[in-house]
């Protein structure tokens, strides 16, 4: 059952490998023996065809069967060797920079038949191979295919294959962990066998060959053991369950002045369910933007504050912490004790807020990251809420719910909508929530596409919305990514607009300090300018009720999930609101299709699955710090049909598998996760 360590030792256990070739291959993070066999082949050279001198062809890498006849060891320094070699048909030069006398006389042995290959080069009307990458007395050693890896500076390709070699030469039989109904769908072939085809130059780029897909299968079902050990591990904390009546529910419902969609119902069913049964509920919302994800966390927390516990209520930004501060203070009962604790909150404030916080003479606190101090202490939290933090990774979040306490549910809110393949791999430790459904009162922004030629027209629209009271967002994105940024785009067209509407415009960009920028959006909400400039994304979830515009400049230059978060900023109120996408002339087909979609659709779900489909999962907006699985091989877009069918397995393995003890090898070598070490 162990042989499977034979994979995770350290790479100075292979032979030839040292410290330095080690340390050269953990740059790469390739750490043990297993890291390097998902280093796949990018291409191979045919070694297998002999060639005479005659047939040479210079710049093509070829072999050749000579015979050593003399060799010229210069006495200067730092002149090359050089071996004289022929076969019948003629003569060739074996040139070795920085190598030793001694050494070439050991490979390259006097009136000896011998087997090179190289690079043909041609020098002083002979033939000449430098530095040849093999050479050997046995022929069979070099007469043979070569697979072409991703080399790291300092390993050459010959280094490269021997150490995969060996590797592959001691390659255990692991006991069989999939199932035979799940294997067969691979024609049974073992991971081992897998393994090997899947280093066969023949193989290079079989994406749909049995032996690949099994390996895919293979590492998305350990990441979804994972996320089945931990979601049993939070369930099995046995807490008190929270009791509450619909009393203040009721009263929630008539201030805030419309009904609730189906899917807010449903949503708060789910939550309400998790909150009221004895195991920690551990659950993330997911909804589109403007879908009404904070009211529901709202009248979840009164509930709890109902059943005597305290409440958190984290958000990224201080403005946004605060937008939420005052609609729970305008939604909530009187009698229910709120407060709000930011970096900005005096010291003297802060200390009165963590003393009643101590002395639970406060329900709720919303805040930043601030409420996570060491300082702050909770008499008795029962329910931790998170908005927009998609940027939590597995552990974070599971750090997160243990910091709670055993009666403390955590509810994680992203208004960043993904398809589902994504949402497995990423929040697959969770239990998931989805509302689709927009408010009534909401209207489908309207998307219109302006060539940048075309400007003025939309400076007579922008001129017209300002004239009935509306806001515009004016976004620039930085034309070149780079450590210097450039905010010229953003400030020239600040400038721009300032001279056609003075003193009516603010601008924000990525050189003002986070609380410059607050300051500016602030007054940007009090309505104090018409028009704000930006080149960075506007919070996401802040509302700007009177905001009613969006121009996208260079709207090509963002990807379709970027641009469907920044319409999102707009049609927050009552009003119609309307999204401009200038672009430039000569658009790609990509940009072509991105711009058409969201003119077509405002559905943030249908939009992230286009989008997953153009970009590639790893480019989806605000994902690269997500903490989101870096898969070898398996891929959410071209492997969604082992997404579905690892989902299913999973389910029949927490439902007919007690013990996972078969799957230890699997998790141990494709996670090797500590968050799991006291799992398996």
């Amino acid at each position: 059952m162990d042989n499977y360590k034979y994979l995770l030792q350290d790479l100075t256990k292979l032979k030839g490998v040292g410290n330095k070739t080690a340390t050269i291959l953990k740059r790469k993070k390739i750490n043990n023996l297993f890291d390097l066999l998902f280093r796949l082949p990018q291409s191979y050279t045919d070694r297998t065809q002999k060639l005479k001198v005659n047939e040479l062809q210079v710049g093509k890498i070829s072999t050749i069967n000579v015979v050593v006849k003399k060799y010229s060891f210069p006495r200067i320094r730092n002149l090359p060797n050089k071996v004289i070699c022929e076969d019948e048909t003629g003569t060739i030069d074996c040139v070795f920079f920085n190598s030793y006398e001694g050494y070439i006389r050991k490979i390259l042995p006097l009136n000896k038949e011998v087997t090179i290959s190289g690079k043909i080069n041609y020098f002083k009307k002979r033939y000449q191979i430098t530095n040849p990458n093999y050479v050997s007395k046995e022929s069979s050693l070099i007469e043979k295919i070569h697979n072409k890896y991703s080399l790291t500076e300092g390993i050459s390709e010959k280094v490269y294959n021997k150490i995969i070699n060996q590797i592959l030469e001691n390659l255990p039989n692991l006991s069989e962990w999939l199932n035979p109904v799940i294997l067969n769908k691979f024609e049974n072939i073992s991971w081992r066998d897998s393994i090997i085809k899947l280093h066969d130059p023949k193989n290079i780029g079989n994406f749909k060959s049995n032996f690949y897909r099994r390996l895919v299968f293979d590492e998305i079902l350990t990441s979804f053991l994972v996320f089945s050990e931990i979601r049993k591990s939070i369930k099995k904390i046995k807490k008190k369950n929270k009791k509450f009546t619909n009393k203040n529910i009721l009263a929630i419902k008539k201030k805030i002045a419309f009904d609730l969609t189906n899917d807010q119902k449903k949503v708060l069913n789910e939550i309400n369910y998790d909150l009221a049964s004895q195991s920690k509920m551990f659950r993330i919302l997911q909804g589109d933007v403007g879908s009404g994800k904070t009211i529901v966390a709202l009248i979840s927390a009164l509930n709890v504050i109902e059943s005597g516990y305290q409440v958190a209520f984290m958000a990224p930004t201080e403005i946004l912490s605060n937008q939420h501060y005052l609609l729970a203070k305008k939604i909530f009962p009187k009698k229910v004790k709120i407060d709000l604790i930011t970096s900005k909150t005096a010291l003297k404030n802060k200390k009165k807020i963590q003393q009643k916080t101590e002395n639970s003479n406060l329900d709720m606190f919303f805040g930043t990251h601030s409420l996570f101090q060491k300082n702050m202490n909770f008499s008795n939290l029962g329910y931790i809420i998170i908005d927009e933090q998609h940027k939590f990774g597995v552990k974070q979040r599971k750090a997160l719910s243990d910091k709670g306490g055993i009666n403390c549910d955590v509810l994680l809110m992203s208004a960043t909508p993904i398809p589902r393949t994504l949402t497995m791999t990423i929040y697959g430790d969770m239990d998931l929530s989805i509302i689709r459904e927009k408010p009534n009162i909401r209207k489908e922004v309207k998307t219109y596409s302006k060539i940048d030629t075309k400007i003025n027209d939309v400076i007579k629209f922008v001129k017209k919305e300002m004239q009935s009271e509306n806001q515009i967002f004016w976004v620039c994105p930085l034309i070149e990514e780079s450590k210097k940024i450039d905010h010229q785009s953003a400030i020239k067209k600040y400038e721009f607009l300032n001279r056609i509407f003075p003193d009516e415009v603010a601008i924000i960009h990525g050189n003002i300090k986070s609380n410059e920028k607050e300051k500016v959006l602030k007054k940007f909400l009090e309505k104090k300018y018409k028009i704000l400039v930006s080149t960075t994304i506007i919070e996401v979830g802040i509302d700007f009720p009177n905001a009613n515009v969006i121009v996208i400049e260079n709207a090509n230059k963002f990807g379709l999930s970027q641009l469907h978060q920044l319409r999102g900023r707009v049609g927050r109120g009552e009003k119609q609101a309307t999204c401009i996408l200038m672009f430039k002339s000569n658009l790609s087909e990509n940009a072509k299709i991105r711009i058409n979609t969201l003119k077509q659709s405002n559905d943030g779900f249908y939009i992230s699955e286009e989008d997953m489909k153009l970009r590639g999962f790893g480019d989806l907006l605000g994902f690269k710090q997500s903490g989101i699985k870096n898969f070898r091989l398996a891929d959410p877009i071209h492997n969604q049909d082992l997404f579905i069918l690892a989902e299913k397995e999973i389910k029949r393995i927490e439902n007919e598998e007690k013990k996972l003890i078969k799957y230890k090898p699997l998790i141990k070598l494709y996670d090797q996760a500590e968050i799991i070490n006291d799992l398996v």
